[in-house]
């Protein structure tokens, strides 16, 4: 994760912007008598608003609430194609390898922007069922999430940015606007388990996740990898590509692979939707790559697997980077896949290890290793039973467990521990007075966090959290937050004195931050041990 905070002061003085204009919640939507200025002096950044409506020759006055979010959307739509047009003509003259990496990055972070920013205008003018206001702003969400992550890309490699800055600027805060003005649609949707998990999966879905026969998962699995040529592909890519180049409808495709090391770095692209990866268990079915920052990547690109088509599973696999703690950000899996579920995973680094980039994300029954911000993004995303071991950094660097990425107070994101494990790994435990470990400091100005009916070990600092590069950087607007966690260092009588810090003692607010919340469906799985209410 790069230690650079895009526009933080730009986004101190949107939020604060907000409180002085009227809230869009007291507009009444049979007014008519307004013209565009109005509606855009109620968004928080009136002025691009008002330059690109009127720019757009097909916009005219809306009628009402509804009609304006429309507009705002597809200006955002519009302003992001022809950023990219624009970017795609200064690619031409870009000279070395860094620069080429940061413009494929760019150019695919974008693509998925505008087919987000698609999606949510497609179920905003469709009055589908099958659509939610709740579903827009997560993909309104990812969208800005996609514009910080292609800035951050520059920064990584120390290259001048490939997006013209006021260009770039304009995206993020049409797209916050969307945002904004999206919010207040949005009521509590409540959406039901079955069995325990989240209701977008199938039945066959749920028994392959469930079953522990190695048979059945042969057998249902549309194709089988095997590195001792015993099934239909020895490369897990190969796979991919092939089965999704001959799917018919809109099918789940399964692909088991068998137990072994698979050295490769894998892409699950945005068109690559509904594929499942069932391996052998965590200790068996192994996938590796070493790319880091140092080594010339961006944090994008570092990941041995990245993940964005929507509906993404995987069970009973590891996902390693063995670059190192002496290299840098090195990622072992980056996910933007919306309503994906990782369980019985493995994830194995040491800074970076696991980019929960955006969208909706459930990791069950997992086990997570690394050492500085190795859980990191602007996912909304809820951990659930999952083991996270901090590993031995190199002398003189300081753990910590999460950075998340919230840049935007309308943004539905947040990173939520529950129910699971915080403790040393083997290589910490013996040396664990010798280096600092913390829960999360915050990578961007609305930065949130919440760990729950946790069980932290002796290695967490006293003082819980830690603070950005030293600074004061978001520590009022930042939303960390504790609920009965135990353990050596659950106490918050010496945690820090932020703003931003909160110890949650009622389950009203802590429900807002499990999985029937945060990911917008009661996706509750069976406890392991720990008694829970609902919701909790």
């Amino acid at each position: 994760m790069s230690t650079y905070s895009f526009n933080s002061l730009l986004l101190l003085l949107c939020s604060l912007s907000l409180f002085l204009h009227q809230s869009l919640s007291d507009i009444d939507d049979q007014e008519t008598s307004h013209d565009m200025n109005w509606w855009c002096s109620k968004t928080p950044h009136p002025e691009p608003c008002n330059h690109f409506m009127s720019k757009d020759s097909q916009s005219s006055e809306p009628k009402d609430k509804s009609e304006f979010r429309t507009m705002t959307v597809q200006v955002a739509m519009d302003h992001v194609i022809e950023v990219k047009n624009h970017a795609k003509n200064v690619s031409q003259t870009c000279r070395g390898k860094r620069k080429k990496l940061v413009w494929l990055d760019c150019e695919k972070l974008m693509d998925d922007t505008i087919l987000q920013l698609n999606r949510s205008l497609d179920g905003i003018k469709s009055n589908s069922t099958d659509f939610s206001d709740f579903d827009a702003q997560t993909w309104l969400s990812a969208s800005l999430t996609n514009i910080e992550t292609c800035l951050s890309g520059s920064n990584d490699l120390n290259v001048s940015n490939i997006l013209q800055p006021n260009l770039s600027t304009n995206v993020s805060q049409l797209i916050s606007n969307c945002l904004a003005v999206n919010v207040e649609f949005m009521d509590a949707e409540n959406t039901t388990q079955v069995g325990g998990f989240p209701n977008w999966l199938g039945a066959s879905e749920r028994k392959l996740l469930l079953s522990s026969s190695i048979d059945l998962m042969a057998t249902t699995a549309n194709y089988v990898v095997a590195k001792d040529r015993s099934g239909h592909f020895q490369s897990i890519q190969a796979a991919i590509n092939y089965a999704v180049s001959r799917r018919v409808g809109n099918q789940r495709i399964v692909i088991y692979i068998r137990r072994g090391v698979y050295r490769e770095n894998i892409l699950v692209g945005p068109t690559m939707g509904k594929i499942m990866l069932v391996g052998d268990g965590l200790r068996y079915t192994i996938i590796t790559g070493s790319r880091s920052v140092a080594a010339g990547f961006t944090t994008y690109s570092t990941a041995t697997v990245g993940v964005d088509g929507i509906g993404f599973i995987a069970r009973g696999i590891t996902f390693r980077n063995t670059a190192g703690p002496q290299n840098g950000q090195a990622v072992a899996l980056r996910s933007a896949s919306d309503l994906s579920v990782f369980y019985t995973c493995g994830f194995e680094g040491y800074q970076d290890t696991l980019f929960v980039q955006s969208q909706r994300q459930f990791y069950k029954s997992c086990y997570i290793y690394g050492t500085i911000d190795f859980i990191f993004g602007n996912a909304a995303v809820v951990f659930q039973n999952c083991m996270i071991y901090v590993r031995r950094p190199l002398w003189g660097q300081v753990n910590v467990i999460t950075a998340q990425g919230r840049n935007d107070p309308f943004q539905n994101t947040a990173i939520s521990i529950h129910n699971s494990r915080i403790m040393a790994a083997p290589d910490l435990r013996p040396v664990i007075g010798s280096f600092q470990t913390f829960l999360g400091r915050p990578w961007q100005q609305y930065s949130r966090t919440v760990i729950m009916k946790s069980y932290l070990d002796n290695l967490v600092n006293r003082a819980g959290w830690l603070t950005w590069l030293d600074s004061n950087f978001a520590l009022s607007t930042l939303y960390y937050a504790e609920y009965g966690n135990i353990g050596p260092a659950a106490s918050t009588r010496y945690r820090v004195k932020w703003p931003g810090y909160h110890v949650i003692t009622s389950g009203n607010v802590a429900n807002k931050y499990t999985v029937a919340s945060l990911i917008a469906g009661r996706a509750w799985l069976p406890s392991t041990g720990v008694p829970f209410t609902a919701g909790l």
